[in-house]
């Protein structure tokens, strides 16, 4: 049986349709404007804002791909964003899974002491001496180990244990299994739709940092993508408007193209991870928030 809606119903549901169309274009807009300038011509004129390339052309891809930093950006930004979702994934679920269980003891102390450190931290300086202290200058570790727990995505995760039944593992330890192997053999592979999410919240932050790196990596052979991308968009392009290599010496080149297509370049690796993970992204974010 079809229901009826109400007017105020009708007019709320195309309100809101509309919303998200603007939404939708507020947000995909600039990305295709970048796209189209990445693909135009070096004498192009982007007098007005448009999404359409003005004499298509993949020089300005051949000259980032083509250019050194950018590869090594690259490598170390994969490496990071590899090694540290692995890390911050691990280490979330070794405190969050304790920490979900009504007979820890002092449960709630050391869950507020958790929360604590999102409103208070010992800020840049401390965090910069420690770091050099520990002799991490100049090493990944620097950008990974810091954050190696996200208060946030660890209370996310605790809370999604929390909603799974008791049962289970009650069930589990009466057969002989011990808390590690509950763990790994029941409650990881329920928890996909909540690992998913946070391995996703994880990628993009490392893939989109670049704060940390300029503060602790010095050696231009060990910087992340970000980095580079962040001197090439504010101070120029200097590098790729004289390029070394020969068959580059004819070309004519326009900066802002430059610039657009290594933003593409830096955008579209963690674009093309979210289908995969989007199943399990909306699941995961509401089970996880069901309890406190």
């Amino acid at each position: 049986m079809k229901i009826k809606k109400t007017p105020g119903e009708t007019v709320f549901n195309f309100l809101n349709v509309i919303f998200m169309i603007l939404f939708c274009c507020a947000a995909i807009y600039p990305f295709l404007y970048l796209a189209a300038r990445s693909l135009s011509s070096a004498d192009a004129n982007f007098s007005q804002i448009t999404i359409i390339p003005q004499g298509f052309s993949w020089e300005n891809y051949v000259r980032v791909f083509k250019n050194a930093d950018i590869g090594v950006g690259f490598k170390n930004a994969i490496l990071r964003t590899v090694v540290g979702t692995t890390v911050n994934v691990v280490f979330s679920i070794l405190a969050a899974y304790p920490l979900s269980k009504k007979y820890y003891p002092n449960r709630s102390f050391w869950t507020g002491i958790i929360v604590f450190t999102m409103f208070f931290s010992g800020g840049m300086i401390p965090g910069y001496l420690l770091v050099k202290r520990l002799g991490l200058l100049n090493t990944m570790w620097a950008m990974i180990l810091p954050g190696a727990i996200n208060t946030y995505n660890m209370i996310i995760m605790r809370n999604f244990f929390m909603s799974l039944p008791d049962a289970l593992e009650e069930a589990a330890k009466i057969d002989g299994a011990g808390d590690f192997r509950v763990l790994v053999s029941i409650m990881l592979p329920m928890s996909k739709p909540i690992i998913a999410t946070i391995a996703l919240w994880s990628m993009v932050g490392h893939w989109n940092a670049w704060f940390d790196c300029l503060i602790y990596i010095t050696d231009p052979s060990k910087q992340v993508l970000q980095v580079i991308m962040r001197r090439i968009v504010l101070e120029g392009t200097s590098q790729m408007l004289n390029p070394n290599a020969s068959e580059f010496t004819d070309m004519i080149v326009n900066p802002e193209n430059i610039k657009a297509s290594t933003i593409i370049v830096a955008t579209l690796p963690i674009v093309m991870v979210y289908p995969f993970l989007q199943k399990y992204f909306v699941k995961g974010v509401l089970v996880g928030s069901l309890k406190g």
